[in-house]
């Protein structure tokens, strides 16, 4: 079941209208229920995978709980937790490829709410949050089907207290969540779906594609990820809102970074800031006596982690380290940056920097496209603005309303994008006469059935 599913549509139009109808502990029991159909209806092992882990995690953080206040036995208890969910974890991701299986299935949503449960029981463990005994809140903080596939990753102190005292949705609250719905199907269905087959069929032949169609490729697949990818994270939150729910922003208009440090700020946020809290701080804690040198370890050990979180194989690893090494390079010449930035002036470094930011960004995700290692290096000895027949190749076999109808939706997103940065652009459109208002709602609608490519039902990141 898709977002963009019309059995989707359905769960959502009666969960809505429920919800809206009952008592507090009811609007609990709507919610867990279509949170279980939901998970359940990909595979009944996913619901059941689903509910272990948050049942395992449930108990985990109690005992933690118990075992600090006694003062001993706590870290044994969390750091057996923690093993057992980790394992539980590579067991599954990997277990095709230890066992020969290829019938096994990572089930959906695993890295989310893993990644979920860890923050949870480190929180308890230093004591910074209460384990909760209410199994009912628990179960929807782990398994809220809106965050469920994808994310964002929730902190405790974040949506628990949320999810505690249910509320009806104001009206205000509903329109703006149904404005990022509709924001976030421009960007899956007008964008991201349009492009997707042409960029897989050039990475699929590259062996056979010309050198510009190489280099299109590769500039159009960060656009093509990051539409999809923030596509889903605006309908999973103006979802929650519908609810009541305010669930964490997970992109922050990453392509007007101007350093890859910077980029993972505003890229996929809820992972990034996990990363960091979790993974990298603990470990510059321990290597701080090292100097710079235990500063750029524990970033090349955090982003290697990252690139293998998010799949089986050397791509990954590769993917990582590639980010890892451009943090720690921009970190030792920083200052060097600096005196190029007072020569140059502001506006041109920091337009060189954005594009540059970009570029890189758009080299290492090869890697993370390609079939193994030596596919990703044969693409890029191989981008050159050469073509086999004509310059037509560039657009990378996408027809002339395609590209149009694609080009005019990134357009739209850009400016979306900058209009929000400096400032809340539904907020400032709510405040615009009526007929304007409107007339952009109705155009925006328009263009999602006239020009959405319907049919396509997946997110790339469900794969992690």
């Amino acid at each position: 079941m898709s977002f963009i599913s019309l059995e989707f549509v359905l769960l959502l139009l009666l969960c809505f209208t429920l919800y809206h109808f009952v008592s507090e502990k009811g609007r609990k029991r709507i919610l867990l229920a279509a949170s279980g159909v939901f998970i359940g209806y990909f595979n009944l092992v996913f619901l059941v995978t689903a509910l272990v882990v948050s049942l395992f995690t449930y108990g985990a953080a109690i005992r933690i709980e118990r075992a600090c206040e006694k003062g001993r036995g706590s870290r044994l208890i969390y750091w057996s937790s923690i093993s057992c969910l980790v394992l539980c974890w590579i067991g599954f991701r990997y277990a095709h490829q230890l066992t020969g299986n290829s019938g096994i299935v990572f089930p959906l949503g695993m890295s989310f709410y893993t990644f979920q449960a860890i923050g949870y029981l480190t929180e308890v463990y230093w004591e910074e949050e209460k384990a909760e005994r209410s199994l009912m809140d628990f179960l929807l903080y782990m398994l809220l089907f809106m965050k469920f596939l994808s994310g964002p990753i929730e902190r405790s102190a974040d949506l628990l207290p949320q999810v505690r005292r249910l509320s009806p949705a104001s009206y205000s609250m509903m329109t703006y969540g149904l404005k990022l719905i509709v924001v976030g199907l421009v960007k899956k269905l007008v964008l991201a779906d349009h492009i997707a087959p042409y960029i897989d069929g050039v990475f699929d032949s590259m062996h056979t594609a010309s050198g510009v169609q190489l280099l299109m490729a590769c500039l159009l697949y960060p656009i093509e990820l990051y539409a999809d990818f923030s596509g889903y994270t605006d309908m999973a939150i103006g979802t929650g809102m519908l609810f009541g729910l305010k669930l964490s922003p997970n992109f922050a208009h990453p392509f007007a970074a101007q350093t890859t440090a910077e980029f993972w700020r505003r890229w996929h946020i809820s992972l990034s800031s996990w990363v960091r809290d979790y993974l990298f701080l603990p470990l510059s804690s321990f290597t701080r006596r090292w100097g710079q040198g235990g500063v750029a370890a524990s970033l090349m050990v955090t982003f290697i982690a990252l690139g293998i979180w998010h799949g089986a194989g050397w791509t990954f690893a590769v993917y990582g380290f590639i980010q890892g090494l451009v943090i720690v390079w921009e970190l030792r010449t920083e200052k060097i940056r600096n005196k190029v930035r007072k020569q140059i002036g502001e506006r041109l470094f920091a337009t060189l920097s954005v594009v540059r930011t970009y570029l890189i960004f758009a080299v290492s995700l090869v890697f993370f496209k390609a079939q193994s290692v030596s596919d990703a290096f044969y693409f890029l000895r191989n981008i050159s603005f050469q073509t086999r027949a004509s310059w037509k190749e560039i657009n990378i076999g996408m027809s002339d309303h395609i590209c149009i109808v694609a080009g005019s939706a990134w357009l739209l997103i850009l400016l979306y994008d900058f209009f929000m940065s400096k400032g809340d652009l539904h907020l400032r459109l709510e405040n615009q006469p009526a007929f304007v208002r409107w007339t952009v709602y109705y155009l925006i609608v328009f263009a999602v059935f006239a020009y959405g490519k319907f049919g396509t039902e997946n997110f790339i990141y469900l794969q992690f």
